[in-house]
């Protein structure tokens, strides 16, 4: 379907064409001619299905449209809250190419981890649009820095993610400063439990669109799972995918800041070009992570959930949850950073026996099946799944050989080095969970 016939303004459509975008996708044309006509909207869709302009361009479009010809209005038209800084910086980044035809839109960017005095200026200015993070536009509000009583639009970006990271009472108090009649456009992967709970207390009458279910998702991204007696057997099973001829560029999830900078460490250790990302970093410390990892110049990221969230780097072709997710959904947004604009792309689990039961958790999510397989030479001593039937042979590197960038093989070093101190992380993984 073209943007054309969804209602959008020639200013949208010729900014659209500019940047190679000719169809919409299915979550565009279901949602932009809603909210063209001023409905709230409480959207569901899969990662990278084009959300952003699903919400951008009907919003930039009712509040901003008639900037083409003059100026804008003093005051922020339109208001997105996400839950990290990373995707407030890409959505800013859409907004801007989406807008360059009209004659005037000024975009602010209020995120943690970036210095004070610039976002003072430019919220000093009244800008149309701002992009933020609750905590940080929460502190701009209580020292009346920022007026959202002309807000037309509010967007809540990635909802389900913001309150799984406590950010509800942020989220209220800010609600509380936009105008009762505002649109309010909710976009999240599931739309029930605390996610409806919300939209009843801030949404009129929305309108619900559903993309795609949890197991409609990833078909084009394979899904492995790997069993480890203890921590010291996952980390060489690490090590085996990682020497993986195909491996193009990784990202690695761990549960912890701590467990990221430590496998990141180890991994550089062993010649990998590898690198950190997680919430500890200062905002220019992740933009420099991240710009590296989008040139090429680091190959394996290990990540945290929430500082990986809203990664688009295309050239991710496999993903390793080195820690298992704390929530089903999120096993889900972690795969879904492999396989980008259609490409196919692998994604590993290694899991040791005691975690049977959140395998189990994310398959009923998914509703697919994680058969379990083995490495040769690298076999579990104790059997993964009684009675799930043969594994099947994981694919990989020869064993003790890693692959270079470039795809060549060298006998890997430091083989029978230590691994970092797991009992030490056993006990502090005890120690977060009492």
């Amino acid at each position: 379907m073209s943007f054309e016939s969804l209602g959008l303004s020639p200013v949208f459509t010729s900014s659209l064409k500019t940047l190679g975008f000719e169809d919409a996708t299915p979550v565009q044309a279901a949602a932009i001619p809603a909210a063209l006509k001023g409905h709230d909207l409480m959207v569901s869709s899969q990662t990278g299905s084009g959300k952003t302009a699903a919400f951008m361009l009907p919003a930039l479009q009712r509040a901003l449209a008639d900037t083409a010809e003059k100026p804008a209005g003093r005051g922020v038209k339109i208001l997105v809250l996400t839950p990290t800084r990373e995707l407030a910086m890409q959505v800013s980044d859409a907004t801007r190419s989406y807008a360059r035809g009209l004659r005037q839109c000024s975009i602010a960017t209020v995120v943690g981890g970036m210095p004070y005095g610039a976002q003072i200026r430019i919220l000093s200015r009244r800008p149309d649009v701002i992009v933020a993070t609750p905590g940080r536009l929460l502190d701009h509000l209580q020292a009346r820095r920022v007026d959202l009583s002309q807000v037309q639009t509010l967007v809540l970006d990635e909802a389900d993610r913001m309150l799984d990271m406590g950010f509800i009472d942020d989220i209220q108090a800010i609600v509380a400063q936009t105008p009762a009649q505002r649109q309010t456009l909710l976009f999240s992967a599931t739309l029930d439990g605390t996610v409806a709970s919300l939209a009843a207390r801030m949404m009129r009458e929305p309108q619900r669109i559903e993309m795609a279910r949890p197991r409609e998702r990833h078909t084009h991204i394979e899904q492995n799972l790997l069993y480890a007696d203890d921590f010291a057997h996952k980390s060489k099973l690490l090590d085996h995918l990682l020497r993986d001829v195909d491996l193009k560029q990784a990202i690695i999830f761990t549960s912890t800041k701590r467990a990221a900078d430590d496998l990141a460490g180890r991994l550089s250790e062993q010649g990998f070009m590898a690198a950190a990302l997680h919430g500890d970093m200062n905002q220019r410390q992740r933009n420099r992570t991240i710009t590296r990892l989008q040139r090429g110049q680091v190959q394996m990221l290990v990540a945290t959930d929430v500082a990986a969230r809203g990664i688009d780097v295309q050239g991710i072709s496999h993903v390793v949850n080195f820690d298992l997710p704390m929530q089903a959904e999120d096993y889900v947004h972690r795969i879904g950073r492999t396989g980008r604009a259609g490409r196919s792309g692998r994604a590993f689990t290694l899991a040791v026996h005691g975690e049977r039961h959140k395998i189990r958790r994310i398959e009923q999510f998914t509703g697919q099946s994680l058969p379990p397989q083995i490495v040769a030479g690298l076999e579990p001593q104790r059997t993964p799944r009684p009675g799930a039937g043969k594994p099947r042979r994981a694919p990989g590197g020869k064993p003790g050989f890693r692959a270079r960038p470039g795809g060549r093989s060298e006998p890997a070093r430091n083989q029978d080095k230590p691994r970092w101190n797991s009992r030490r992380d056993d006990r502090a993984a005890a120690a977060r969970r009492a």
